[in-house]
C-alpha cells in the first residue's frame, strides 16, 4: 500500500467512545509511516476503551483531551491544534459525536476544535447496526456531507455487540489509502501559485455597473488547495464577501484593468490558475454622476475591450503553468478546447452554467482538458472539486517539468 498523500502532512486524529477505539492505535502507526505527523484528541468515552498513554507513545505527542485544562487553554489549546492541523480525521466516529458536530456544540475538546478549524474534516463512523441505520444518524451524516466533510465507511459485517451489518469502521489500512487519494500532496513546496477569484464590476456610473453572477468559492477553494499543496498562494479577488484561506496572501481589485494590473506585477509565479470571472467590456465613457432618466431618456452604453488577462500571461516570455476556466451555456468541450488552443493555455477547465451548477452555487462539475488528454470531475461540493483539481494540476506541471527537464 502506498499512502503519498500523507506525507508532510499535520493530521489531528480525533478518536471518540467506540469499541473500535483500539484500532485508532494501528491508525496512527500507519499515518505515521506514511511521512505523517499525528497529535491525538481523544474524548473522555473515547479513554474507557484505549489509554492516552498508548496513543502518546506511538504518535510521539501528549494526547489533548479536556477542554477546560488550565494549562492548554492559556494558549487557547483547541484553537492551536485548529490551526497546526492540515487534516482532522476523526477515528472511530460515534453516533453521539455524529449527533454533537451536526449540532454545533463545543463543550468537548473535540468538538470545539472542529467548529474552529479550516482544515478539512473527515469522519471514520463506527456504531452498532441499528443506530448506524436509524433517521436521526443519517439526517446528520447528511448534515455533515452537506457542510463539505468527508466521510470515510462504514464497513459491514459482524460487530462487537453481536450483530451483522453496517457500521464496522474501516480497517486502518482502508482509512490511510482513503485519506490519501483525497489529500492534495505536498509537491508545491518552493513554488508560487497565483489564482484569481470571483466576478469583476465595471463602472457606468457611481452607483451602476456590469458584472456577473461569481461568488468566488472555487477560486477560493482552490487557494486551500493550493495551501495543502505547500505553495505560497497569492489570491487575486474579485468584490467578494468570503473569508481569506488561512496562509493566503489577498489582493483585492474590482475591475478587470485592476486584475490584470494586480496579475502582471506579481513575478515569479511557476503557477497561474484563472478562476476568476472578467468582464470582457467595460463602458467607453464612465459617468461622475448618477445618470437620470429625465437627462437620457433611452440610453445606448458604448462598450469597448478589457484586456484578455489569461492569454497575456500565457504570452509572458517566461511563461508559468496557465490554466484557464470556461463557463459555458452549451457546446462546452469545443468551446473549451478552441480557448486553450487560441489562448495557449497549458490547461482549462470547464462546465456548464445553469440548473444549479457552477456560478452562485455550492456544487459544480468540470471537464478538464490539456494537449495531451481529458478528465471529467463529476459535480461535488466546490471544496472537494478543488482537491480533484489541484492533485490534477499538480499531475500535469510535473509531467511537463520532466519533459522539459528531460530534453537535449
Amino acid at each position: 500500500m502506498t499512502a503519498q498523500g500523507l506525507a508532510g502532512k499535520k493530521i489531528v486524529l480525533g478518536v471518540s467512545g467506540s469499541i473500535a477505539a483500539y484500532k485508532a492505535a494501528d491508525l496512527v502507526r500507519l499515518c505515521k509511516k506514511a511521512g505523517a505527523e499525528v497529535k491525538v484528541v481523544m474524548t473522555q468515552a473515547a479513554a474507557e476503551f484505549i489509554t492516552p498513554l498508548t496513543m502518546q507513545t506511538l504518535s510521539g505527542s501528549p494526547v489533548a483531551m479536556a477542554l477546560l485544562d488550565a494549562d492548554e487553554e492559556s494558549t487557547m489549546g483547541h484553537i492551536t491544534l485548529a490551526r497546526w492541523a492540515d487534516w482532522v480525521i476523526i477515528a472511530p466516529a460515534s453516533a453521539n459525536t455524529l449527533a454533537r458536530l451536526a449540532q454545533g456544540l463545543t463543550d468537548d475538546l473535540l468538538s470545539a476544535l472542529c467548529l474552529a478549524t479550516q482544515a478539512p474534516i473527515a469522519i471514520a463512523p463506527a456504531m452498532n447496526t441499528k443506530m448506524w441505520a436509524h433517521e436521526a444518524t443519517q439526517q446528520n451524516l447528511a448534515t455533515l456531507v452537506a457542510r463539505g466533510l468527508y466521510v470515510l465507511g462504514p464497513d459491514s459485517g459482524e460487530q462487537a455487540c453481536g450483530e451483522l451489518g453496517e457500521g464496522r469502521l474501516l480497517e486502518p489500512e482502508q482509512i490511510v489509502a482513503a485519506l490519501s487519494r483525497l489529500m492534495v500532496p505536498a509537491r508545491l513546496a518552493s513554488k508560487r501559485v497565483v489564482i484569481t477569484a470571483g466576478p469583476t464590476y465595471e463602472p457606468i456610473d457611481p452607483v451602476r455597473f456590469i458584472g456577473n453572477r461569481s461568488s468566488g468559492k472555487m477560486g477560493f477553494e482552490l487557494a486551500n488547495a493550493a495551501v495543502e499543496a505547500g505553495a505560497e498562494v497569492i489570491l487575486i479577488a474579485g468584490p467578494v464577501h468570503l473569508t481569506t484561506p488561512s496562509a493566503v496572501t489577498r489582493i483585492n481589485v474590482e475591475t478587470a484593468q485592476q486584475m490584470y494590473d494586480a496579475l502582471m506585477a506579481v513575478q515569479g509565479a511557476d503557477i497561474v490558475i484563472a478562476c476568476a470571472a472578467v468582464a470582457d467590456f467595460r463602458p467607453v465613457d464612465y459617468q461622475h454622476h448618477k445618470i437620470k432618466k429625465v437627462d437620457r431618456g433611452d440610453t445606448t452604453l458604448a462598450l469597448t475591450q478589457n484586456h484578455d488577462i489569461v492569454a497575456a500571461v500565457a504570452r509572458q516570455p517566461y511563461k508559468p503553468f496557465v490554466v484557464g476556466f470556461a463557463a459555458e451555456t452549451d457546446n462546452v468541450a469545443a468551446y473549451a478546447i478552441s480557448k486553450m488552443q487560441r489562448k495557449n493555455l497549458d490547461m482549462i477547465a470547464a462546465n456548464k452554467v445553469g440548473d444549479g451548477l457552477g456560478i452562485g452555487s455550492d456544487t459544480n462539475a468540470l471537464q478538464v482538458f490539456w494537449p495531451q488528454g481529458e478528465k471529467t470531475l463529476p459535480k461535488a461540493l466546490k471544496s472537494h472539486l478543488a482537491r480533484d483539481l489541484m492533485r490534477l494540476i499538480i499531475e500535469r506541471y510535473d509531467a511537463k517539468n520532466s519533459t522539459k527537464n528531460s530534453g537535449p
